[in-house]
């Protein structure tokens, strides 16, 4: 139906590319510098080593040295990197980029201005980086809501929002990419959208580190455990999403949909950042907690310390009070300045 080139052949940008191919697109998978053995083990065998799956013949892999043929006639770009490489992502697309040719990321993330100390979300930061005949016709779009990439490769039901400033090009893509287990919806707010994306890896982090507390003070799951004190935080993360949206000019509803609620609760019970909140909670410093993950790339440390910077710019031009988002500088504090965890619950919910 449609060729799409997707660059980034991590666990969630090849999970991507299965809801695709079932579709029956033509779908070509690349890998980035750090992707060679994944590469080689799907041209040698068809499996995924990180997904521990095999993917589907139909997906088409290639080296990052053969992205020229790879989107030779794409319909489609996307972007499966994470927020660090999104950078040499779009440096890298911007010459095989072509006017009209939608492009769709599922990068999460916010981007810090160094001289206006204002926060720019991804798609914005990317249509920057394409050629100016490119920018006039394309505005990139991003994919964000609850998504396991394990599941989704899995062909586990799965909704998502794909959001964008292009009204049209956002309903091009949520037909291309919808699928009988990927059920996607478009979402014009892509402020309020690509903020959840980013700050949940943060705040799931908050959540998780309820769990390792309880197993600190001797606790095992189950039933009476610290679910009340877990709660409580949950819900002061979206307020702060909420607040944090309308600090940039978003819709701050969009937190309560697929963006926030959703994509926060999948992501403290079944992603990398639940698992390293526990670990911090269980008082491991962040270091160790690094460590104990194995090479795992944890985009709450990312997105903390992008707002540890942005933080005092938005309060010094009276956008943002010294009192406000409680939640979020103590996870700054424990996460990246090694402070005990202890939660200021009396702060909370506009107290």
């Amino acid at each position: 139906m449609a060729v799409i080139t997707v660059l980034g052949a991590g666990m969630m940008g090849s999970a991507f590319c299965v809801p695709l191919v079932d579709r029956g697109h033509d779908v070509r998978l690349v890998g980035t510098h750090l992707d060679v053995a994944i590469i080689e083990s799907l041209r040698e065998r068809g499996f995924h080593p990180t997904l521990k799956l095999d993917l589907s013949p139909s997906i088409r892999p290639f080296f990052a040295s053969e992205l020229e043929e790879a989107t030779r006639g794409a319909d489609i770009l996307a972007f499966g990197v994470s927020s660090a490489g999104i950078r040499w992502a779009t440096e890298t697309i911007a010459r095989h980029a072509r006017p009209g040719v939608p492009l769709v990321m599922i990068t999460k993330g916010l981007e810090l201005d160094g001289e206006s100390g204002r926060l720019h979300v991804l798609p914005d930061v990317v249509r920057r980086g394409l050629p100016e005949e490119v920018r006039a016709s394309v505005f990139p779009a991003a994919v964000a809501g609850p998504c396991i990439a394990g599941e989704l490769a899995r062909r586990v039901p799965t909704s998502v929002v794909v959001t964008g400033r292009d009204g049209a090009a956002l309903d091009t893509l949520a037909n291309a990419l919808r699928g009988p287990y990927y059920h996607v919806f478009p979402c014009a707010d892509v402020i309020g959208a690509e903020v959840c994306a980013a700050l949940k890896n943060a705040y799931a982090m908050g959540v998780a580190l309820g769990a390792g507390l309880h197993e600190k003070n001797g606790g095992a799951a189950g039933s009476v455990a610290m679910h009340n004190w877990e709660s409580a935080v949950f819900a002061q993360a979206i307020r702060e999403m909420m607040r944090v949206i309308t600090m940039l000019g978003g819709d701050p509803m969009t937190a309560t949909g697929l963006p926030g609620v959703g994509d926060l609760d999948v992501t403290m019970n079944g992603g990398r950042t639940g698992r390293f909140g526990r670990l911090l909670g269980l008082g491991l410093g962040a270091r160790e907690a690094v460590a104990r993950m194995d090479g795992a790339t944890l985009e709450c440390l990312e997105i903390l310390d992008v707002m540890r910077r942005a933080l005092p710019a938005y309060e010094a031009r009276g956008e943002l009070g010294p009192r406000e988002l409680p939640l979020l500088r103590t996870l700054i504090a424990v996460a990246l300045e090694d402070a005990p965890v202890e939660m200021p619950f009396d702060s909370f919910f506009g107290a």
